[in-house]
């Protein structure tokens, strides 16, 4: 069968292999150009990210240092706290994520008392009625000033709800059970056991076997079980200290 293609000459054949390595070469550019707009996007994004991350520090510290100074004994008491609860959820099994912000909220729990007379919380006598609707109160305190915070984690709902209770007897909302997030019962336990180790001004520390018995004998009632069984491993098998 005769081939009826018209025949190219060298001229032509030439002007078409230029002509195809222009192309390749103007699509090579195109990628390049598009890899550079991605990396440009990509370095935006990094540092707004470390811009807010930036942001958030400071507010934290600037809050942390609020409360240090309105009762500086109770920053050494924080930092126990957030290092115990960290380890419960590492133990829980829950992801380096979640961790971060519990520790963050274990930090800032009790930034609510900044509005709690310093007389009330070194009381040593019993308080009254009205002292104890004060201290009752911080945990809403708290909420209230976290939420004007943008947290990459729910820091003011573990905060508001760290006091409640299993058996739904605690405060301020009087939750029960599952209504009850789990890094606030994490945080619960974490900030008894701590409570009942350390000293305050106003009495002495009762020791981790009366602590570890506190929240053995209430487990399933205010303590939530898993979470008690976490921490009481991590006293009796794997040896936790808490940092001096």
């Amino acid at each position: 069968m005769r081939n009826n293609a018209p025949k190219v000459d060298k001229t032509t054949e030439q002007l078409i292999i230029a002509l195809n390595q222009m192309s390749r070469r103007v699509a090579e550019l195109e990628a390049e150009l598009r890899a550079e707009e991605n990396e440009l996007k990509a370095t935006k994004e990094r540092r707004q990210k470390t811009l807010q991350k930036l942001h958030l520090e400071f507010e934290l510290e600037s809050m942390a240092m609020i409360a240090e100074l309105k009762h500086p004994y109770k920053a050494a008491y924080e930092r126990r706290t957030a290092h115990l609860a960290g380890a419960i959820a590492d133990e829980m099994g829950l992801s380096k994520e979640r961790i971060r912000g519990l520790k963050v909220a274990a930090l800032l729990r009790d930034i609510g008392e900044i509005q709690i007379p310093a007389g009330i919380l070194s009381k040593t006598a019993e308080l009254g009625a009205h002292e104890y609707e004060i201290i009752r109160a911080h945990p809403k305190v708290g909420y209230d000033i976290l939420m004007e915070i943008e947290f990459p984690w729910p820091v003011a709902r573990i905060v508001l709800q760290h006091h409640e209770r299993m058996d739904g007897s605690g405060y301020p909302e009087g939750l029960a059970n599952g209504e009850i997030m789990l890094e606030a019962r994490i945080l619960g336990v974490a900030d008894v056991v701590e409570a009942m180790v350390s000293p305050r001004p106003y009495r002495p520390a009762f020791g981790i076997d009366k602590a570890l018995e506190e929240i053995s004998k209430n487990k399933g009632i205010l303590y939530d079980p898993e979470v008690v069984d976490a921490c009481l491993r991590l006293f009796t098998e794997k040896g936790f200290e808490f940092p001096s």
